[in-house]
């Protein structure tokens, strides 16, 4: 009988616990032993709930404190030597020193490298690696975690990141390939397996995402080495999974590895499971992900259906396609929801549940014929709602023309008309658009929401808020302004807001990395802005200095790849129609005297297909939608655009095809690494790559700041170069704030002088 389970489960609570556990401790005003009773807690709680609603077997060591790569790597000892007394001292501040930092008067430990986890919104810790690295277990978390599950009557499988892909996901530090410490890491997952087995588990989830990759000769080699390895040792039988896309030409090393078992996404791929079939060896059993990991709709559970019964005997296990971290937790505790939408969703329990239905069919469960009938129903009724389609919408949408995408002139000219305009000195200072969101801001927010402060008086205290950020600005010597998106819950979910086409939910709370968690709009029809979203208090802004402010926006393709996107029709015309929104708002914001407008793309990178050959097509629709929304304003009037926590290298070019004006990036926990891509293209506009890491609450010096400006400027021109922040600085506190920009707007200066010294 095929049974039930799941990859994996997320970890932040279905109210944030973990989120609230973490921040408590990092403020010092709970214990170490607060934060593990929580994340106990919680971990017993989901597998419960997991169990609850259908699943048979359920994954253990799949929850983490920050971030599960950085916990494989400290699992075998893969510590940078910096931090190695702190962990031996105090393991629990030595972790948190590799995730964020620690500064105080014996450290000065910057946090690792943070980048996003394949084409998805949460983001992960890239290890680092010593050119002779020796590798150890260090630690006891999958046993721990093994024997929670068990003393809770559980049937649980350990989940590891594989050794490839761990390796794959990480750096050497001296610069070279991390696919030579393999066979130094294996004796160690060797040892890990046998004591798994001695602790009763009967199976193990070897997570090898990179295996839906593209891989080189090196990289299959490197496969075969460790799972011949490991396939001599006393171990549990071991399920390889991967996920995010289809296997594709690895499908034959895949069905070759000598495991007991392999995933399948079924979700992204559902034509792999036919050409896979015939390569599997007799004794090779299947689980299929035929239910959606990384979205909120109801699965297509006839197509599911389908491909079960296709897989015959070989299927054990029906799964989600990916692990449910990307997914919020219950629905049912979504009360607002328009009762429509609700009908059409499923979260992580929902979707359990509906495995636990396929499964009950696939066993000829008379009571599951109801069920299953009651959901193609909910199915059918969402792909013919009129709710979903706007005859206006798509009306503009068939009158793009080409013209529209592309800016009156070059560069070139371009910036010697902005430059006349601007009047702004070198090496320009600004930030990348949100300040503090203090609790005075978010209590406010939640006495609006709540009813118990009036449009009046919420308006007055932002206006305030406002006020007061720009003339933090212009004292510490900011150069271009921002109004600090005080009226902003997130960047993503306030313009999803005004705009039609979405629905939000109370509950729907993802992990985007350690406690920052993201509440994504539920994008369920055709897109249009009814009115204008941030005219209103950049124009208020700009009347209070007579330094330029920037107007604010997220572009498109963020604004799709962190929402929960309709599956209906093709993500480029749902892309298309959020940019014909958002040039109507440019078009505004230049006509209010807006002279710089920034249309943030963090996601672009993200969005990436996880195959080569499929870059073009979606480069050219992504980029296209871009400067769709950007392109309509004159030549005067300045576009950025800001991208973080991705790698640019291999799309070096698209980014330039974006055409903005000025370009930040995400600079400073590499060490200025990513300029290397736009160096090699010889990128011509203005860059702002970053000079202060505000996803850590270390503060950088101003001779580390200028440090890292001057390795800017041994590969970018002095024209080119601005001086900002990694990110937007909502999540930080406002003394660290003063201090860092300070030190940044110092930087800058000693730079000018320097420069003028030289001349």
């Amino acid at each position: 009988m095929i049974s039930v389970t799941h990859l994996g489960f997320p970890r932040i609570g279905a109210r944030r616990e973990l989120k609230q556990a973490l921040e408590s401790f990092w403020k010092g005003e709970t214990a170490a032993g607060d934060l593990h009773d929580t994340a106990r807690t919680l971990r017993a709680r989901h597998w419960t709930l997991a169990r609850d609603a259908g699943a048979d077997v359920v994954p253990c060591n799949d929850f983490s404190l920050y971030d599960h790569v950085l916990d494989t790597a400290v699992l075998f000892d893969a510590v940078p030597a910096p931090y190695r007394d702190t962990l031996d001292a105090d393991p629990l501040a030595g972790y948190f020193a590799l995730a964020r930092g620690l500064q105080d008067a014996r450290h000065d430990l910057r946090a690792l490298e943070m980048t996003k986890w394949f084409d998805t919104n949460y983001h992960y810790l890239v290890p680092q690696f010593e050119c002779d690295q020796r590798f150890a277990l260090r630690g006891d978390k999958p046993l721990a975690e093994l024997a929670e599950a068990q003393a809770l009557g559980l049937q649980a499988r350990p989940v590891l990141l594989g050794p490839v892909s761990l390796l794959k996901l990480g750096k050497r530090r001296d610069g070279g390939d991390p696919r030579e410490l393999l066979d130094a890491l294996l004796p160690a997952y060797a040892e890990l397996l046998t004591r798994l087995k001695g602790a009763g588990a009967q199976w193990v989830q070897v997570d090898e995402p990179c295996l839906a990759l593209d891989l080189d000769d090196d990289d299959r080699r490197a496969y075969r080495r460790a799972y011949d390895a490991l396939a001599g040792v006393d171990a549990p039988a071991r399920l390889l999974a991967s996920y995010f896309g289809g296997l594709g030409d690895n499908a034959e090393l895949a069905a070759a590895l000598p495991v007991q078992a392999l995933h399948l996404d079924l979700v992204r791929a559902p034509g792999q499971l036919e050409a896979l079939l015939p390569k599997l060896p007799e004794d090779r059993a299947l689980s299929l992900g035929v239910v959606d990991g990384r979205n909120i709709w109801r699965a297509d559970l006839d197509a599911a259906l389908s491909l079960a019964r296709r897989a015959g005997t070989r299927a054990q296990w029906l799964a989600p396609s990916c692990s449910l971290l990307h997914v919020p937790i219950d629905l049912g505790l979504e009360r607002k929801l328009p009762p429509p939408l609700q009908q059409w969703m499923a979260y992580a329990k929902q979707k359990l549940e509906e495995l636990r239905l396929l499964a009950d069919t696939l066993a000829d469960d008379g009571r599951a014929a109801g069920a299953l009938g009651a959901a193609a129903s909910a199915r059918a009724a969402r792909l013919a709602s009129p709710l979903l389609r706007d005859a206006q919408v798509r009306a503009k949408l068939a009158a793009v023309v080409p013209a529209m995408t592309q800016r009156d002139s070059a560069y070139a000219q371009r910036a010697r008309v902005q430059a006349q305009r601007l009047n702004l000195p070198d090496f320009p200072t600004t930030t990348i658009g949100s300040f503090p969101q203090t609790s005075q801001v978010r209590q406010a927010r939640a006495e609006h929401k709540a009813g118990r402060l009036d449009d009046a008086g919420y308006r007055a205290f932002l206006e305030r808020e406002t006020e007061l950020c720009l003339r933090e600005q212009e004292a510490l010597g900011l150069d271009v302004l921002v109004h600090g998106e005080f009226e902003r819950n997130d960047m993503v979910e306030y313009f999803g807001e005004q705009l039609s086409g979405f629905a939000f939910t109370a509950h729907g709370w993802v992990q985007s990395y350690g406690s920052r968690c993201v509440k994504p709009p539920v994008l369920y029809g055709d897109v249009a802005r009814p009115r204008a979203m941030t005219v209103d208090w950049a124009r208020y802004a700009q009347s209070l200095t007579p330094r330029p402010v920037k107007g604010m926006l997220t572009g498109p393709v963020t604004i799709l790849q962190w929402s929960f996107v309709r599956d209906d029709q093709p993500r480029a015309d749902t892309c298309r129609q959020i940019a014909l929104a958002l040039r109507e708002e440019v078009l505004d914001l230049e006509a209010a005297g807006i002279a710089v407008i920034q249309i943030d793309e963090p996601a672009l990178r993200e969005g990436l297909p996880l195959r080569r050959v499929d870059w073009p097509a979606y480069l050219a629709w992504a980029g296209e939608a871009f400067r769709l929304a950007a392109s309509g304003v004159d030549d005067a009037t300045q576009i950025h655009t800001h991208m973080c926590y991705a790698e640019f290298n291999d799309i070096i070019e698209a980014v330039a095809a974006l055409d903005a004006d000025v370009i930040s990036i995400e600079t400073s926990r590499s060490r200025m690494e990513l300029l290397d891509a736009f160096v090699r293209y010889r990128y011509p506009n203005g860059i702002g790559p970053g000079v202060y890491d505000i996803h850590s609450p270390r503060v950088p010096s101003v001779d580390e700041m200028r440090e890292l400006l001057d390795k800017a400027l041994d590969v970018l021109t002095p024209a080119q170069l601005w001086v900002n922040p990694d990110c937007g600085l909502k999540t930080r506190g406002w003394p660290e704030v003063r201090t860092a920009l300070k030190a940044m707007v110092q930087a800058a200066q000693a730079l000018r002088e320097s420069a003028t010294a030289a001349v």
